[in-house]
């Protein structure tokens, strides 16, 4: 087991819906740090960032359009294997394909409006991480 940290956002949606504290519970009772945290709504600069690999793809204006239409929170975890573990707490991306008991198997209603997005890996967990927190 290594221990990594990994950058979590709830989305608009899941602050919207009042799901914040219920997503956080879901990352406590794995016995995962909360690290860092903040609040604040994401502007076009930062999110064309954040989702810079996705800039060719025919859904990304509807992507930043959803990003940056309300409050989000970003978070910092960490713990063993954290960057796995969240993601299969938080479930597959698609909610209708979700596994039930997931977070998006739960509470997601689509592709876009999935609630969470999870660092998929230790590279992108540092960029996110770098973007949000400085």
């Amino acid at each position: 087991m290594a221990h990594e940290n990994t950058f979590i956002m709830i989305k608009p949606d899941g602050v919207s819906r009042g799901l914040v504290g219920e997503i956080i519970s879901r990352f406590e009772d794995k016995t995962l740090n909360l690290e860092r945290i903040r609040t604040l709504t994401i502007d076009e600069e930062m999110a064309r960032r954040h989702y810079a690999e996705h800039v060719e793809k025919p859904f990304f204006s509807e992507l930043l359009e959803f990003i940056t239409s309300g409050p989000v929170v970003a978070m910092e975890w960490s713990g063993d294997d954290a960057i796995s573990v969240c993601r299969d707490l938080m479930g597959a991306t698609d909610p209708k394909q979700a596994a039930p008991g997931t977070i998006r198997g739960v509470y997601g209603l689509a592709v876009t409006n999935n609630l969470v997005h999870g660092s998929d890996g230790p590279e992108s967990a540092a960029r996110e991480l770098e973007i949000f927190f400085g």
